[in-house]
């Protein structure tokens, strides 16, 4: 039997999941448990309190009071996510966290936005291989609606992604980025 850590420190590692492999059953069987509690949880209209109680079973984590998120959402894994004081997650929202989503204090996550840390392997002969890589989403980070940050993607503190971007690469901290493949647009302006 895997533990939720021996599977964490493989994701970690960035060791492939392999067809056949205790590590790949795992990650199905805690998928097939995920899928069954966000359904409950977006099945009936749920107050703030409902909702982080739903995410802290969903992550296996207590969620800090003050994050707030609106319905529906869905998690692949659940158990691979870590979310900060101050989170706003707003409806529509996909996480495929098996690789790992950390989301920093104060972070913004518009409407539709999509957090996908598996690849499949690139040869067609060992296409059913998943590469995990971890995705890190800093302190007062905004992720505009629709956009879909990819594995092994850091975006930096204070940073904001566009509406419907697609982040295939690492964001410095207060950068604006946009666009598919999203580039750096401009530095955000500080009022201070």
């Amino acid at each position: 039997m895997v533990t939720i850590e021996e599977y964490r420190a493989h994701v970690a590692a960035r060791r492939p999941l392999t067809p056949g492999s205790r590590m790949l059953q795992f990650m199905h069987e805690v998928s097939a448990r995920t899928c069954l509690l966000y359904q409950e949880m977006n099945a009936a209209v749920r107050t703030p309190d409902q909702i982080r109680e739903y995410f802290s079973r969903l992550t296996g984590t207590e969620i800090d009071p003050s994050f707030t998120a609106h319905l529906p959402f869905t998690t692949d894994f659940g158990l691979n996510t870590r979310i900060g004081a101050r989170v706003f997650i707003n409806s529509g929202c996909r996480f495929q966290d098996q690789g790992g989503v950390t989301i920093g204090d104060g972070a913004l996550i518009g409407h539709n936005v999509v957090l996908a840390t598996l690849n499949h392997d690139e040869d067609p002969a060992l296409r059913g291989t998943l590469h995990p890589a971890p995705i890190a989403i800093g302190p007062n980070v905004w992720i505009g609606s629709n956009a879909t940050i990819l594995a092994g993607v850091a975006v930096g503190e204070g940073a904001i992604v566009a509406a419907g971007a697609v982040v295939t690469k690492d964001v410095p901290a207060n950068a604006i980025v946009g666009g598919v493949p999203a580039r750096r647009i401009r530095d955000v302006r500080s009022s201070a």
